[in-house]
């Protein structure tokens, strides 16, 4: 069973409910009706019932999912007041809070999901990721504090974590610790025993500077973080992935050559390095997935497939 075929029948078996902001997109009817097609999740539509209806009828769709608007919604009053109690801390009064929930399905589906009305919610093909992932962040809350993102990248049908690659522009070592405890968690959420590799341009100090050492240090926190997860750094990749390498530059060591959590410096290369890795290795990659929320939210790209959709909907409802 591939990686996917195995998220997609944990999602079967978890029934969650998970929400859709943007229902007036095209593309999300198209992927609502695959997911309630193969049972991966039970479906909310958020967005303007009107507008959606009709383009339900031009596809020719018919769905079971609910579909809801705030203006519409027979507790509309209590979640605002609900909203209003979350963020009093920033000044929120509740004309404020009624408006973003009108404005925004986001806000709409953080709030449903923060009530306990759903299990994530999913949005993204219509606005930048920041517009997903800011309710998320200051409606619903993150475990720690702290939320960070990781990317599947299947290398041969075989899954590889890459973090952060989205998110966290320059990580402190304190919070690559955080990232390379909660990517090995995930990693074992999808039955993989993760080998953490802290990346660098250098190998147990075969160079200096002050990313190299940021690297040493967060390695030193993970492990008192996640002290049953092999780990090991700072390490070039190279010696993290080619077990070869690893024999000359890493001799001895648990992880070197057989690393398949990879833990970034910061954004930069983290990124760079997926879509290298995507675009000229030929790997698959799949996300960015959303980690340390205290309920999952996931993030689509505004150029996303159908079968993104899909897929970042099972995910989705097999963190529930």
């Amino acid at each position: 069973m591939g990686f996917l075929d195995a998220v997609h029948a944990v999602a079967k078996k978890r029934q969650a409910t998970i929400i859709l902001a943007e229902a007036e997109d095209p593309r999300v009817l198209d992927a609502a009706a695959i997911i309630e097609k193969r049972g991966l999740a039970k479906l909310i539509l958020l967005g303007d019932e009107k507008k959606v209806r009709q383009a339900l009828k031009r596809r020719k769709l018919k769905l079971k999912a609910e579909m809801l608007s705030y203006t519409t919604y027979q507790k509309a009053e209590h979640l605002a007041r609900e909203m209003v109690m979350l963020r009093r801390h920033k000044g929120l009064i509740l004309d404020e809070a009624k408006t973003a929930l009108t404005k925004d399905t986001k806000t709409f589906a953080a709030m449903l999901v923060q009530q306990g009305c759903a299990d994530g919610y999913v949005a993204g093909s219509l606005c930048p990721t920041a517009d997903t992932i800011r309710p998320a962040l200051q409606l619903i809350g993150a475990v720690n504090g702290f939320a960070s993102s990781y990317f599947v990248m299947l290398h041969r049908k075989q899954p590889l974590f890459f973090a952060d690659c989205a998110f966290n522009v320059e990580p402190t070592a304190e919070q690559l610790a955080r990232i390379a405890a909660d990517t090995a968690k995930s990693a074992e959420h999808y039955g993989v025993k993760p080998k953490v590799a802290f990346l660098s341009f250098s190998t147990r100090g075969s160079g200096r500077g002050a990313s190299a050492d940021k690297m040493r240090q967060a390695l030193v926190l993970a492990q008192k973080l996640a002290p049953s997860v092999p780990m090991d750094g700072e390490l070039q990749f190279d010696a993290a992935f080619v077990p070869d390498v690893a024999k000359r530059k890493a001799k001895g060591s648990d992880v070197a050559g057989k690393a398949n959590v990879f833990i970034f410096p910061d954004l930069d290369s983290g990124n760079i390095a997926y879509k290298i890795a995507e675009r000229m290795a030929g790997c698959q990659a799949i996300g960015p997935v959303v980690q340390g929320l205290k309920k999952p939210v996931n993030d689509l790209s505004r150029g996303c497939s159908v079968k993104d959709i899909v897929d970042v909907v099972a995910i989705t409802a097999s963190h529930a």
